[in-house]
Parts: C-alpha cells; structure tokens; sequence
C-alpha cells in the first residue's frame, strides 16, 4: 500500500468480507495528480510524434527522429501506467474472502509502505490439531488396514454440542515428539457457518467401525495385579477364571482382543459372589436384553 493518510475505513472488526471488497483507502490526491500530469506528457509526445511524422513525409526530417519521438512516447505511456498502478495501490482489496481482524490503523491515521493495518481470516477450512499418544496413534494405523472406510471424525465443541460437519481430511504430522510421548494430528472441518474461529478449543472424536467386534459390559470384568479377567460358564456350568485382552475402552464397554469367543457366556452380575472352579446356577440373558437396559457409546 502507498504511504499517506488513511480515509474514513469501511469495514470493520469481526465483520466477514468478499475477495476484492476495498478495506482500506489512502487519501489519493497526491498520487491521482501525478497520474494526471505523466497523462498529459503521454498526450503530448503523442502529438510531438505525429507533427514529426508529417515532418518525415515531406523529407523535412530523418527517420531517425521519427524513431526517437517514438520511444519518447513509448516512455511516456509507461510512466503513465506505472502512475496508475501506484493510484491503485492506494486502495487495499481482500485477497480472499473472510473474517476481519483487530484493526491497527484509525481514519486519518499516517501509514508508511510495509506497515500491517490488519489480518484477514479465511475460516471456510478450519484446521484443528490436537496430540495422541504414541499407543494410540499405533492401534490407528492398525485399525486402517482392517476397515475399508476412513474413519468418521467429529468436534465437541468447548459447550458440549457437537459440531454439525464432520472432518474432510485427517493428517498426520511427521515428526513424534519423544517428551511428551504424543504425535500431533490435524483433522479439516468445513466451518460453513461461520462458528469456528482461530484459538477455539475442544475435543475431537475419532470413530471406526470394527467388523465382528466382541464387546462386553465392563462391570463384567475385575482386575488382578494390572491384568484383567472375566468369568467364563463352561458348558457344565463351572465358573473359569479367564484373562482378556482389550483393544479398545469405551465409556460403558471393553472391545475385546484376544480371550473370548463371541459364543461364550460370561458372568455378567455378582461377580463378587463366585469363585473360581464353582459350580453356578445362573439366568441368561442374551446381548440384546442387555443393550435395552444399558446404553452404550460405541460405533
């Protein structure tokens, strides 16, 4: 932008723009005025140019000097243009469309070439990052070889709504950060409503969908020495102390990993009343009678 005194400014914090909107505007007197006059030198080199001309037919002159009223003119256009230019510089134009900043310059303030009068967001594309530890990030990059779709990905929002678009995109940066333990993600929403802004915090879901999953309440299990365990109905009706693995923790329920068959029964309440190697009277209940009582949060 040129330097001068900035006119009555017509936008203001906060408020969205469109690409080429006029943002800001120097005073263009001086600038408009220098245009003017690089205009009337153009005006005259071009008559100059067509007096020698005529000169030139009737041999009155060389066409040598033709030639050098011919640049002459050629120079005098160009300056002419680059007067324009500069008078177009004293109006600053969005680049993009977008969110206006903080505004560091008043009306009437004096500004220099280089100075920053504001910053313009583009919030149509917002990125969010956000950390996961490195044992998570690898059953991740397990899972994506199992499912044959991308992940869903969604916003919670620092209130606990959900935002109401899903993420486009899922990056995953290169470098892991040994301190912490985390590598950093960044997952694209499209922000079409105009709701997310830069320095907005919240939390990020990632869903998968695991095919033929064994999943079980987790006040079915207990846990001994940091292993965990559930009680297994053989098919004599004797209670077995079994170990699983989990693969993953939800909020009411354990994905399984390895130590149950989905055709198993397991001892579902009063845990604490069985042992190990007992023989058990018992009333069962299928999966679909214990999803109607507890809700679980798990896709």
């Amino acid at each position: 932008m040129q330097a001068g005194y900035l006119k009555p400014i017509q936008v203001k914090e906060g408020q969205e723009v469109e690409k080429d909107q006029v943002l800001f505007e120097v005073i263009p007197t001086l600038y408009k005025a220098k245009l003017d006059a690089e205009l009337a030198e153009a005006k005259l080199a071009e008559l100059e140019l067509m007096n020698t001309r005529r000169l030139a037919k009737d041999n009155v002159v060389s066409p040598n000097e033709v030639a050098l009223y011919e640049a002459k003119l050629a120079k005098a256009r160009a300056k002419a243009k680059l007067a324009e230019a500069e008078l177009g510089f004293t109006k600053v134009r969005a680049p993009f469309s977008g969110i206006i900043d903080r505004l560091h310059e008043q009306q009437g303030g004096l500004i220099k070439e280089g100075d920053a009068l504001t910053t313009l967001s583009d919030n149509t594309l917002m990125w969010v990052y956000f950390n996961v530890p490195e044992a998570r990030y690898l059953e991740y990059k397990a899972g994506l070889s199992e499912e044959k779709e991308d992940p869903r990905i969604e916003l919670v929002l620092a209130n606990g709504s959900k935002f109401p678009y899903t993420s486009t995109n899922l990056t995953v940066e290169a470098k892991f950060n040994n301190e912490t333990g985390n590598i950093p993600f960044r997952a694209d929403f499209p922000n079409m409503n105009g709701v997310l802004r830069h320095g907005m915090t919240g939390n990020v879901l990632i869903h998968r969908t695991l095919p033929n999953a064994v999943i079980i309440p987790q006040r079915a299990t207990f846990e001994i020495l940091e292993k965990r365990y559930v009680y297994v109905i053989d098919k004599d009706d004797t209670v077995r102390q079994r170990e699983i693995a989990v693969r993953n923790e939800l909020e009411d329920v354990y994905v399984i990993k390895s130590g149950l068959r989905v055709d198993e029964k397991i001892i579902f309440e009063g845990i604490r009343q069985v042992r190990d190697g007992e023989k058990t009277e018992y009333q069962f209940r299928s999966p679909d009678e214990i999803l109607k009582h507890q809700k679980f949060h798990a896709e």
